[in-house]
C-alpha cells in the first residue's frame, strides 16, 4: 500500500475504520434523540456497518431520516475520540450506571486479563477496543446514508432479546454514495427473490420455511445447468456417483461431522438406530471409495456427485435461494497419491476457469487455514497449505489469506466470483483432506506392492446449485444466455391467420432440439412483443402473411434489434451457433 493511499479507502483497514467510527457517530445519534435506548454492539461488515439496539419503539423510516440529521450534525462538529481503559471492576460500574446491560454482559465476557478500553467523543462514550478515527469531523456527513433496520438476536441466540438492527454506508465523497445507491436499486431490480417469481422459476412457501418449489422453467433450467455440468466434467475425466441422503451416526461419528456440525443436521430413529439426513456428501464418497481395491495406477481417481443435502439454518437467515434449508451440491472427490497434489490442485483450477468464464464471472482467492476446531496434526496442515500455496503461484495467481477459516479437516482455497455489478459470492473451494482418509482407512496399492494412504480434495464449482442459479439470476438480470433460458424462442403470430404457420416453426424448432412457445392470444402484436421482452426471451420470431407467403420468419432479440426477414434454417443455423458456443448476449 503506498503512503498517499493510507487514509483513502483503497486501504481497507482505514474503510473499516472509518464505517467503525460512523457505527458510534450512529449510537451518540440515537441516544441523544432517545436516551431510553440501549446499546449491544456496532461492527464495521464488508459493507457500511451495523449497530445492535434495544428500543421501546419500532425504528421507521422517519426515525432513521431523524438519525442521519443528527449524524450530520455530530460530524459538523468535530468531536475528537479519545481512548481510555479502566480496571474491570471500574467498567462495570460504569455501564452499569449509564444503564447498559448489554455492556456489561460483553465486560462479563472478557477474559481476566484482556484490557478493557472505551472510546469517548463529546458527551457519548462506548465500551470498544477500536480503532477509530481521530475526528467525527474525518467523516463526511452528506456522504452517508442508513439504509436498513431489521432485528436481530442478541449475540445470535434465539432464545435472547430480539435487537433491532440498523445498518449504514459511508463514503468520503459524495458521488461515491450516490454511485453505491444507484447499484443497491440496480440490485434489488436484479433480487432472483422477485425474478424468480415474476419468470416462473421457482416459489417459496410457508409450508415449507428453507425448502424451495422449482417450477416447470426453473426445473429447465436446473437441469441445462446439470447438463452442463456432467458435460464439462466427464471432460475433465470424473465419473459420476449417486449415495443414499440418509446414513447411521456411526459413519458421521467417524467423520468427524457428528461433533463438529451435528448441530446443522436433521436427524431421526430407525430400528433404534440413531441416523442423519447428510449434510454434505463426503462420507458416502469415502464409502465409495473403501468398497473395491485401487492402485496407484487408478489414481487420481476423480469422482463427482450432484447430491441432495439438508443443513438446518436459523429461520432468520434464509434468503431466497441463497440460503436454504435444502439443495443440490455438486460435490466430487479425487483421490490421489501425495506427489499428484499439486498437479490435481491446478487441474481443478483450470476446470473452474473453463466454468466460471462461460457464465463471464470473474473470481479472488483465498486460502483459508487451520481453525481451532480442527483435527489434525499442525505439521500436517501447515504441509498441506504450503501445496495449496505453490499450488496457486504456480499458475500466476495471487490469493489473499483467511485466518483460521477452513474446514475442520484441512485447509481450503475458497473461490469468490464477482458479478456484474461488482458483488461478491464464494461458491467454488478446494479443500485439501489428509484426515478423513486416515478415518476410513482407505487405501491404495503403490507401485512397491506396498498398502498406502491416499490424500484427497473435496471440490465444489457451482457450490450449492439452486444458489448458484439465485447468482446468475441477478448477475443477468434474469436475461439468461440462450444456451441456459428455459424459453430460447417465443414466435409471435401478427394475426391469427398466421397462427397455424406459428406453430409449424414451433414445430420444426422443437425437432432441432430448440425450447419454444407460440402465443397465439388474439392480442395485438405490440403488446406481444413487450411481453415476451419482460419475460426475457432471447428471441422472438415475428410472423405474418409476407412470412407465411415466403416460408420466412422474422427475428428480434430482446434487446430489441430487429434482425430482419430470414429463413427459417438461417434462423436456426444463428441460434445453435449462439447456444453451442455459450454465447453471453
Amino acid at each position: 500500500m503506498s503512503e498517499e493511499n493510507l487514509y483513502t479507502f483503497e486501504n481497507e483497514q482505514y474503510r473499516k475504520t472509518y464505517w467503525h467510527t460512523c457505527s458510534h457517530v450512529m449510537a451518540q445519534a440515537v441516544k441523544r434523540l432517545w436516551p431510553e435506548v440501549k446499546l449491544a454492539i456496532g461492527p464495521s461488515i464488508d459493507e457500511g456497518w451495523y449497530y445492535d439496539m434495544d428500543a421501546p419503539f419500532a425504528f421507521t423510516p422517519e426515525h432513521l431520516e431523524q438519525i442521519e440529521a443528527e449524524m450530520r450534525k455530530i460530524c459538523k462538529e468535530k468531536l475528537k475520540l479519545e481512548r481510555f481503559e479502566l480496571p474491570r471492576a471500574e467498567a462495570l460500574a460504569f455501564m452499569e450506571e449509564k444503564g447498559e446491560p448489554f455492556k456489561v454482559e460483553l465486560i462479563n465476557d472478557l477474559p481476566e486479563d484482556a484490557a478493557i478500553s472505551f472510546y469517548k467523543q463529546g458527551e457519548f462514550t462506548d465500551l470498544c477496543a477500536g480503532p477509530h478515527l481521530d475526528s467525527t469531523g474525518r467523516i463526511k456527513g452528506n456522504a452517508m446514508k442508513l439504509t436498513a433496520c431489521n432485528a436481530a438476536y442478541w449475540r445470535g441466540d434465539s432464545s435472547r432479546e430480539t435487537l433491532q438492527r440498523i445498518y449504514g454506508i459511508a463514503f468520503p465523497k459524495k458521488d461515491e454514495l450516490d454511485e453505491y445507491l444507484a447499484r443497491i436499486e440496480e440490485a434489488k431490480k436484479r433480487d432472483h427473490r422477485r425474478l424468480g417469481k415474476e419468470l416462473g422459476l421457482f416459489m417459496l412457501r410457508d409450508e415449507g420455511p428453507g425448502f424451495p418449489f422449482f417450477l416447470p422453467k426453473g426445473m429447465t433450467l436446473k437441469n441445462t445447468l446439470l447438463d452442463y455440468w456432467r458435460q464439462v466434467h466427464k471432460k475433465y475425466g470424473y465419473v459420476e456417483i449417486s449415495t443414499p441422503i440418509m446414513l447411521n451416526r456411526q459413519l458421521w461419528e467417524r467423520s468427524g461431522h457428528w461433533d463438529h456440525y451435528k448441530d446443522n443436521m436433521y436427524t431421526t430413529v430407525i430400528d433404534d438406530v440413531d441416523f442423519a439426513i447428510k449434510p454434505m456428501n463426503c462420507p458416502g464418497g469415502m464409502l465409495v471409495y473403501a468398497s473395491e481395491p485401487h492402485s496407484y495406477r487408478d489414481l487420481p481417481l476423480r469422482v463427482g456427485e450432484i447430491g441432495l443435502v439438508h443443513r438446518h439454518e436459523l429461520s432468520g437467515a434464509l434468503h431466497g435461494l441463497f440460503r436454504v434449508r435444502c439443495f443440490n451440491q455438486d460435490d466430487a472427490h479425487v483421490f490421489m497419491t501425495r506427489d499428484q497434489m499439486q498437479d490435481v490442485i491446478q487441474e481443478t483450477v483450470r476446470l473452474f476457469d473453463e466454468v466460471y468464464s462461460t457464465f463471464g464471472l470473474s473470481y479472488t482467492i483465498e486460502l483459508s487455514t487451520m481453525p481451532e476446531d480442527h483435527i489434525g496434526t499442525v505439521d500436517e496442515w501447515e504441509r498441506n497449505q504450503d501445496i495449496l500455496k505453490e499450488a496457486i503461484t504456480g499458475m500466476g495467481k495471487e490469493f489473499v489469506i483467511n485466518e483460521g477459516d477452513g474446514a475442520f479437516y484441512g485447509p481450503k482455497l475458497d473461490f469468490h466470483l464477482a458479478d456484474s455489478l461488482g458483488r461478491t459470492w464464494q461458491c467454488g473451494t478446494i479443500q485439501l483432506d489428509s484426515q478423513l482418509p486416515e478415518r476410513f482407512e482407505l487405501e491404495y496399492t503403490g507401485e512397491d506392492g506396498q498398502k498406502h494412504r491416499p490424500v484427497m480434495i473435496h471440490r465444489v464449482v457451482l457450490g450449492s446449485i439452486e444458489r448458484f442459479i439465485g447468482v446468475i439470476t441477478e448477475h443477468f438480470a434474469g436475461a439468461f444466455p440462450a444456451w441456459l433460458a428455459p424459453v430460447q424462442v417465443k414466435v409471435l403470430p401478427v394475426t391469427d391467420r398466421a397462427a397455424d404457420y406459428a406453430k409449424e416453426v414451433a414445430a420444426k424448432l422443437d425437432e432441432l432440439g430448440f425450447r419454444c412457445e407460440v402465443d397465439e392470444r388474439n392480442e395485438k402484436i405490440g403488446k406481444k412483443i413487450r411481453e415476451a421482452t419482460l419475460e426475457k426471451v432471447p428471441y422472438m420470431l415475428v410472423v405474418g402473411d409476407r412470412d407465411m407467403e415466403n416460408g420466412t420468419v422474422s427475428p428480434r432479440h430482446r434487446s430489441g434489434e430487429d434482425l430482419g426477414a430470414m429463413t427459417l434454417d438461417t434462423f436456426a443455423a444463428l441460434l445453435e451457433d449462439e447456444v453451442k458456443s455459450k454465447a453471453i448476449k
